[in-house]
């Protein structure tokens, strides 16, 4: 899909022709969009769609007549009916003319620009609209952070009484996610401390450096969290991996502990069970004899319970 946005005095619209000043936004695009795009720019082709392979890194280069920024985008996937966040790249060029955007699927980043949400945003500005990309997207990995949080004190909830192995793997989930936006967030540091100390990359104006060291604040708070949470999140699992571990082994007990009070009376009814002469048992003219026997053979369970509570076993 293609779409090119233009802003005009007041509003920001959808035109269908290259016009200085205007931003591209490629999401998914076909070999022949892309060829379209490149020769109008005068762009690598590979250039043009690195960004389309999920595991190309975050970085930035400087061309003879454009500049290619990627970093990395947090979004939403699910994975085993649940939703998790993951990240994928998105490629940012800048050329004389224009700014373009390019990304294997839509990203809720951009729609803030497209539904023109954000004040101060013009395509024609093009290095401003670098440095709000990278400013909302620092603002996207820090809610993304939150919300992990927040899953990951549920999962702790019901792990203390599960004994299964969801919510560990539920965890662990979680900490892969947290894993990927750690690599993520440290190349986008670097990106943006670049982008601060090098004035030949990108034009900046004395708002721009403002917008900057925002940008490399979020950047750095999101990177601190994400180490935090990761931290957590592993020793958390451990944890809770030992807690199951112990659950299922006060289980195995408590059976075991059953199974031994029932083989007693099992014994003494086994023993009535044999095919000997009716007058060598004990009882057996009795017409109570059967209830004697049961009362017997549970009377003989409690110093065994006594026994085992003693020992505190139960």
């Amino acid at each position: 899909m293609k779409q090119i946005f233009l802003s005009k005095l007041t509003n920001l619209e959808e035109i269908h022709t290259y016009e200085p000043g205007v931003w591209i936004n490629l999401v998914n695009p076909s070999q022949s969009e892309s060829m379209e795009v490149a020769d109008q720019y005068d762009i690598d082709i590979a250039d043009l769609r690195a960004s389309l392979d999920a595991e190309e890194t975050s970085r930035i280069s400087v061309e003879d007549n454009y500049t290619v920024i990627i970093v990395d985008v947090p979004i939403l996937e699910e994975r085993n009916n649940k939703t998790y966040y993951i990240t994928i790249p998105l490629g940012i060029l800048l050329t004389d003319n224009a700014i373009i955007t390019i990304s294997l699927q839509e990203l809720p980043l951009l729609e803030v620009f497209t539904n023109q949400r954000q004040r101060n945003f013009f395509t024609f500005m093009k290095s401003r609209f670098v440095f709000q990309i990278l400013y909302r997207n620092a603002g996207m990995y820090l809610t993304a952070l939150r919300q992990i949080e927040k899953q990951s004190e549920i999962v702790e909830k019901r792990l203390h009484e599960s004994t299964r192995n969801e919510e560990l793997i539920e965890l662990m989930e979680l900490g892969k996610t947290i894993v990927y936006f750690q690599a993520s967030l440290k190349t986008i540091e670097r990106i943006v401390k670049k982008l601060i100390s090098s004035s030949r990359i990108l034009k900046k104006y004395e708002e721009d450096e403002d917008l900057l060291e925002d940008t490399l604040i979020d950047t750095q708070q999101a990177l601190e969290m994400a180490d935090i949470y990761g931290n957590i999140l592993t020793g958390m699992s451990d944890a809770f991996a030992s807690i199951i571990a112990n659950n299922q082994n006060v289980i195995m007990k408590a059976l075991a502990l059953f199974t031994i009070l029932l083989e007693i009376p099992t014994m003494v009814f086994s023993a009535y069970g044999m095919n000997v002469l009716g007058s060598s048992i004990p009882l057996s003219d009795n017409p109570f004899a059967f209830l004697y026997i049961l009362i017997i053979a549970f009377l003989l369970i409690i110093p065994f319970i006594i026994y085992f509570i003693y020992k505190k076993w139960f």
